[in-house]
């Protein structure tokens, strides 16, 4: 009859177990027919292990092509829907690409459930909703077209330097994506802004609170309480406008009519996730791109390798601001018997000390000149040489020390000598007065075939804090790594170090995948990867038994992840040999895939 409640549900169970990677019928009884809706969290038995599991209802339906009688649903864990069917298709997507578990990757998604933040939600205790949508503002110092069509795929040069943002100063590229998201919610359409830490969301929350007033703001990363991520990603599901920000899990974000997903940076490593199946916030971020038809955008002041490999492949259309003022750098070669802070760049940072901040940029954490210089202790001669000597040489200036244990955030504009590890450079008023790059050809001994790409990143985001006309020195390294910095043309080095790539056949120039497990378990998998296209690279022998690296093209993707699945789940459901030992309740061996690992090669 028409209008009956639906009787079946189609569930995903929430399992690591790959063997249950599909959805299950189960009949809805009679009782929860009102209340059992697509998206929401219900738990169900499992006649194989005779135990009960969570699960989502990702649809339902009047019948089921099930044979035989459909077990029911044991209850309804709540009727907040969670799962929207744009979620569910961008895990099932990432999922098979990454010869992964779509469960896996809604573990993800969706926040751990929050009872009491839930209650308080349908009871109506919520944060107050903006009056009307922001205006429309332009999106400073691009072109008028910057992503502005439906659908547009963009690789962004970001704008170097520094802008004022009310009372703090923040990266230009800040204030870009703030700019690009209210255009946006100004249309009535959402806006997902992926950034690769803390700080980085901070910079984008200071631009939207000085431009996006109207906007609904909502935060979704790693530092909030269970409590606060449960709120925000509730509200993340409100079938109206919003503009979320956070780390690499945001851009799955189950926000209303998605206009636009933009990512700063997507070759910091922060973005690569270190979960099963480990599926990179880029390649999520493309593979929702192209089932909703919102914008892409990649910003960054020197893109990743893959990102200029979709450039050139014309699928990225690039894009440079209008007028770039470039930090002035100066480069000096490679000395061995120069001091570290070579004459030019110690008389350059002696000058600007007189009104600013100076930053220098150095190799690593946990250096004993850092270590020495907190605990006020004598150094070595060498390890120790740059603190010691700046601390003799400026008598007076304060000397701060910023790395990844214990980062300073900001800076103000009094003169002081701001030493940090990459990555680490805090934010200063107005800008540094000079920065010295440091340890250039220690960073490039680096054991990566990244490395190159790594280094461009890290010393182009150093350059781009300094205050304008400030100078940049580049100490220690020459070639084209260097030329590219200091004529702040990082894609002309990009695209040679992609063909570098291609003519070895690496990464992002091909696809590349480990296989992980014991021999007996892996050699018979080899040979199907290998015939739907896939290469033997080498292996090794590891704890688990061998570790293969296999590499394909794009073109047979789909095949080999399809092929590499297929024996995950023979591995997983087949018997484990018999052990003499009947105390021996080791679990069966297992095999593990990583698809497109980055430390394969």
């Amino acid at each position: 009859m028409d209008g009956e409640p639906p009787a079946v549900a189609r569930v995903l169970i929430d399992t690591p177990l790959p063997q249950l990677d599909h959805l299950f019928d189960y009949r809805i009884p009679e009782e929860l027919r009102a209340t059992v809706r697509p998206g929401v969290r219900v738990r169900v038995p499992l006649r194989m292990a005779g135990r009960i599991a969570d699960a989502y209802v990702v649809e339902t339906a009047a019948t089921s092509e099930v044979p035989g009688e459909l077990s029911p649903i044991e209850a309804l864990v709540s009727e907040q829907r969670v799962l929207t069917p744009e979620v569910y298709a961008l895990a099932r997507a990432v999922a098979d690409r990454a010869a992964g578990s779509a469960s896996d990757v809604l573990r993800l998604a969706i926040p751990k459930r929050q009872v009491r933040v839930e209650k308080a939600w349908r009871d109506g205790k919520r944060p107050p909703e903006p009056d009307g949508p922001p205006a429309a503002v332009p999106v400073s110092g691009y072109p008028d077209d910057v992503a502005s069509s439906a659908g547009d795929r963009v690789a962004a040069d970001a704008v170097p330097g520094l802008v004022q943002a009310g009372d703090r100063w923040i990266g230009a590229w800040a204030l870009t994506l703030a700019q690009l998201a209210v255009r946006e919610v100004a249309a009535g359409r959402s806006a997902i802004l992926a950034l690769p830490d803390y700080r980085d969301q901070d910079q984008v929350q200071a631009a939207l609170d000085a431009v996006a007033d109207g906007a609904v703001v909502l935060r979704l990363d790693a530092r909030q309480t269970n409590s606060e991520r449960y709120q925000a990603f509730l509200s993340a599901l409100e079938e109206r406008p919003c503009i979320v920000i956070g780390n690499r899990s945001a851009v799955y974000a189950p926000v209303h009519r998605l206009g636009l997903l933009a990512l700063w940076n997507d070759g910091d490593p922060l973005f690569a996730e270190p979960l099963a199946p480990y599926v990179h916030a880029r390649d999520a971020a493309l593979v929702r791109h192209q089932q909703s038809g919102c914008r892409l955008v990649l910003l960054s002041l020197s893109r990743s390798t893959a990102a200029q490999r979709l450039v050139e492949l014309g699928w990225l259309r690039p894009v440079a601001p209008r007028v770039v003022r470039a930090p002035a750098v100066v480069l000096t070669p490679d000395d061995p018997g120069a001091p570290r802070i070579p004459q030019a760049a110690w008389r350059a940072a002696s000058q600007a000390l007189a009104t600013g901040p100076v930053l220098l940029q150095v190799a690593r954490p946990g250096s004993a000149a850092l270590d020495a210089m907190r605990a006020g202790t004598p150094m070595a001669a060498d390890a120790g040489r740059t603190a010691h000597d700046l601390a003799r040489a400026f008598p007076g200036v304060p000397v701060r020390i910023s790395d990844g244990e214990r980062p300073i955030e900001r800076v103000g504009d009094e003169p002081a000598l701001i030493i940090a590890t990459r990555g680490a450079e805090p934010l200063p008023d107005g800008g540094y007065r000079a920065v010295l790059l440091l340890d250039g050809q220690r960073m490039l001994m680096r054991e990566s075939a990244r490395v190159a790409e790594d280094c461009l990143r890290w010393w182009s985001a150093a350059a781009s804090l300094a205050a304008p006309g400030a100078p940049v020195h580049l100490v220690g390294v020459g070639g084209p790594i260097a030329t590219a910095l200091a004529t702040w043309r990082q894609s002309d080095f990009l695209s040679r170090e992609l063909a570098d790539r291609r003519q070895l056949r690496f990464p992002p120039a091909v696809r590349v995948a480990t296989v992980t497990g014991p021999l007996r378990l892996v050699e018979p998998l080899l040979t199907e990867a290998e015939a739907a296209g896939a290469t033997v690279v080498g292996s090794e022998h590891v704890e688990e038994g061998v570790r293969t690296v296999l590499r394909f093209d794009y073109a047979h993707g789909a095949a080999v992840a399809g092929v590499l699945r297929t024996g995950i789940l023979r591995a997983a459901t087949g018997r484990r040999p018999r052990s003499a030992d009947a105390r021996d309740r080791r679990p069966a061996p297992t095999l593990r895939v990583r698809m497109d690992d980055p430390d394969a090669l």
